[in-house]
């Protein structure tokens, strides 16, 4: 090629010039809003999933009311929030821990055996679910109670987690 052929002329040299720094401007503001959008997928949850209720000797047959705070990360916001489970651990060891939300209306179901023998009874529409918290047929809740997560560690106390709904569990 000729000397002439390989000069670039004022307006290609403009053109490449800003041609290179709108890229690099780009790529500058884009590279912070990629990162910012995408770094909740990135984080990886661990242990602070599963909160500690209390010792497994304090739960027995008779279930029982345990109220704890789960930490809750959505996306970018971090916040507590306060669950409700009824306990009880069965003569296998196996441990039973039902959320207390109807899953009717959202309600909150009570655990009273004296005016309900073995059945949870939601007040606001005369709900009735069994002892092991599946709905019963001909009263308004649609589906069984959820159940929590739970784990007994080697220190006896018992964790509850997030509550999953029984078709979920599948």
């Amino acid at each position: 090629m000729s000397d002439k052929e390989q000069q670039v002329s004022r307006r290609q040299f403009l053109n490449y010039t800003l041609m290179g720094v709108g890229g690099f401007l780009a790529a500058t503001v884009a590279t912070p809003m990629l990162g910012f959008a995408i770094d909740p997928i990135l984080k990886v949850g661990g242990d602070e999933n599963m909160v500690a209720v209390g010792d497994i000797s304090e739960f027995g047959k008779e279930y029982k009311r345990v109220d704890f705070k789960l930490t809750i990360k959505d996306g970018w916001a971090e916040y507590d929030r306060v669950y409700s489970a009824w306990v009880r651990v069965l003569d296998n060891g196996e441990v039973q821990a039902l959320s207390p939300v109807c899953t009717h209306l959202g309600c909150t179901v009570q655990w009273s055996p004296d005016e309900h023998p073995n059945q949870f009874y939601c007040p606001c529409h005369d709900g009735l679910y069994d002892e092991n918290g599946i709905n019963l047929p001909n009263t308004p809740p649609t589906a069984p109670l959820a159940v929590y997560q739970y784990e007994v560690r080697e220190d006896g106390k018992l964790y509850l987690g997030q509550a999953i709904s029984r078709e979920e569990l599948g």
